[in-house]
């Protein structure tokens, strides 16, 4: 039995030397089940070698970063 998958666009994100970089509106095969989200592999080499090469960003957010055993 096939699983159901939709084409969409999502964000995908990537640490990489203690940051984190996010990619907007990257083409994906979507899980509809799930949510589980497949890349080719065409695309996640153009990915890493954004963040490798340092693109400039679209723009830039600020993010919060909590720890959990602080949180209980």
């Amino acid at each position: 039995m096939e699983r159901d998958v939709d084409e969409k666009n999502v964000t995908y994100h990537i640490e990489f030397e203690g940051r984190l970089f996010l990619i907007e509106n990257v083409p994906a095969r979507v899980n509809v089940e799930t949510g589980e989200r497949h890349f080719s592999p065409e695309t996640v080499e153009r990915l890493q070698q954004a963040v490798w090469d340092r693109c400039r960003p679209v723009r830039t957010i600020e993010t919060p970063v909590y720890e959990y055993a602080a949180l209980v």
